[in-house]
């Protein structure tokens, strides 16, 4: 069964990447469950998968969140909708982490 099913929140990280840590931690505190997939290096085939979703870019960032098939974008992103106090409604009905 593909976890992306599973899992309305995506989130695409780089390895070692504060960023991606970063909205990781705030996507933990808010206590969702989400599905990480790490890129390791730009030959990942899962960079050709986020590249699609996002028409290919010209430059690819990390992280990239999506929410419920929404892109939602980075890091600053994630934290901006907080910030204005709308993350918690996209939030609303999404599963509990373990």
């Amino acid at each position: 069964m593909n976890k992306a099913i599973l899992h309305a929140i995506i989130i695409y990280t780089l390895a070692g990447c504060p960023y991606c840590m970063k909205a990781k931690a705030l996507l933990d505190k808010k206590e969702v469950a989400y599905e990480e997939i790490e890129v390791q290096n730009s030959q990942d085939p899962n960079v050709a998968v986020l590249r699609k979703k996002l028409n290919n870019p010209d430059r690819l960032t990390f992280p990239q969140i999506f929410i419920d098939n929404m892109h939602i974008g980075g890091c600053d992103d994630l934290y901006d909708l907080d910030k204005e106090g709308r993350l918690d409604k996209l939030l609303e009905g999404q599963p509990k982490k373990d």
